[in-house]
């Protein structure tokens, strides 16, 4: 497929906030656009009109599945990836205590917030929780893991049974070792959920290579729509319904199907698979590019791993410069033209330094005055450029006016 040029903004802002939500892809728009004039039936009715959109919606299941080295069987669709950690979560956990399993749950400090406050509504519900802690650059650490784990196998009780780390943080692109989490998990009799909804679409993901047993991602993070996701789930792990009511996604998540959304999300996973290495690629560079282009400015610092080639996202930048307020910098950026954040979008407007940066151990003030720029699809080297040169400006005339 040809690559589309970026789509025209009436606002010609310089978008760089693609972690929190990316375009839809103009070929994406156009897939999902013939299916909502032409495909109206019902995918779960037993005439050709439903039965065409049922076809559609396994084309979908398809696709999806070959972008994470899935059986089509164990992807479940739904409607994000808040969803997919709810359902994760609290089906996996319900499901084990009813059958007497060990339920207790291990994540990380750095969590998307879907899952901490998923993980906070458990431990009401009396399901342990323990959260691991992370080091400078927002690894979780495997010996970590394998003592805590340790730990509960030793107890009488041993109550954990679960463990979900994100692949990749939304806020510093950090990529976990998954795949050593993962087998210590397995080791310990533990199943393995991750929240991919950062890292799918963008760096290689293999399932069984990796380990996984459990996997949220989100349409609107690879150039699909918005109110679509996925949750894998390996065969033979077990889960109670999130959602009851019809017998859709084979009894575990009942709703009539979005079948223009789920075509959509297909076209977007199949998309992002032919394109992954390419544009991982171009993205590092540019991201390369930007650090080289700021980090001189006075009190700048990277937020994470401060390697260019150390395992981090391609398209994620996380810095901070002391000395400068960031609800005013992000205002005077965004009067500039440009599209930034300063963080998670779900956490958008706390005063409170990110948690995630709390966790890493940075100190209050360079948590307050970080700023996170991400990269996609649509982002050229002349925006790049274009945003470093409005940043010192803005930066300077910050420091001047105070």
């Amino acid at each position: 497929m040809r690559k589309p040029d970026k789509q025209e903004d009436v606002a010609n802002v310089i978008y760089l906030d693609y972690a929190a939500t990316t375009p839809l892809d103009p070929r994406v728009l156009s897939v999902m656009q013939q299916e909502l004039s032409t495909v109206y039936g019902n995918a779960s009715s037993l005439y050709t009109l439903g039965r065409t959109a049922r076809s559609h919606v396994e084309t979908a299941r398809r696709q999806v599945a070959s972008l994470l080295g899935a059986s089509p069987s164990d992807i479940f669709f739904t409607s994000g990836g808040s969803e997919s950690d709810n359902w994760a979560l609290k089906g996996m956990a319900f499901a084990r205590r009813e059958k007497g399993l060990p339920c207790g749950i291990v994540t990380s400090a750095i969590e998307h917030p879907a899952v901490l406050r998923t993980c906070e509504w458990l431990e009401k519900q009396g399901f342990p929780v323990i959260y691991l802690p992370v080091d400078g650059a927002g690894r979780v650490s495997p010996d970590d893991l394998d003592a805590v784990m340790t730990a509960s196998c030793s107890a009488a009780q041993s109550e954990i049974g679960i463990v979900s780390i994100m692949l990749a943080n939304n806020e510093v692109g950090t990529i976990e070792p998954v795949r050593e989490l993962a087998a210590i998990a397995h080791d310990h009799g533990a199943v393995f959920h991750t929240d991919a909804v950062q890292a799918a679409g963008h760096i290689p993901i293999d399932v069984d290579a990796l380990g996984i047993d459990a996997l949220s991602l989100s349409g609107h993070k690879l150039y699909g729509p918005k109110g679509t996701g996925v949750l894998y789930l390996r065969r033979g792990v077990i889960i109670d319904p999130l959602v009851h009511g019809g017998a859709q996604e084979r009894g575990l998540r009942a709703g009539t199907e979005n079948v223009p959304g789920l075509v959509a999300l297909g076209c977007a996973a199949e998309i992002a698979q032919k394109e992954q290495a390419g544009e991982a690629e171009r993205l590092r560079q540019l991201r390369c590019l930007l650090w080289d282009s700021i980090r001189d400015i006075p009190g700048t610092f990277r937020n994470g791993l401060a390697d260019n080639d150390a395992p981090c996202l391609p398209g994620t930048l996380n810095f901070s410069i002391e000395g400068v307020r960031r609800d005013t910098l992000l205002i005077r950026l965004d009067r500039a033209g440009f599209a930034i954040s300063a963080g998670s979008a779900c956490s958008a407007g706390s005063l409170t330094p990110s948690h995630v940066l709390s966790a890493m151990g940075l100190p209050e003030g360079r948590a307050q005055s970080s700023l996170r720029v991400t990269l996609g699809r649509f982002t050229t080297e002349e925006e790049v450029r274009a945003f470093a040169a409005g940043l010192r400006c803005e930066a300077a005339a910050i420091r001047n006016a105070c």
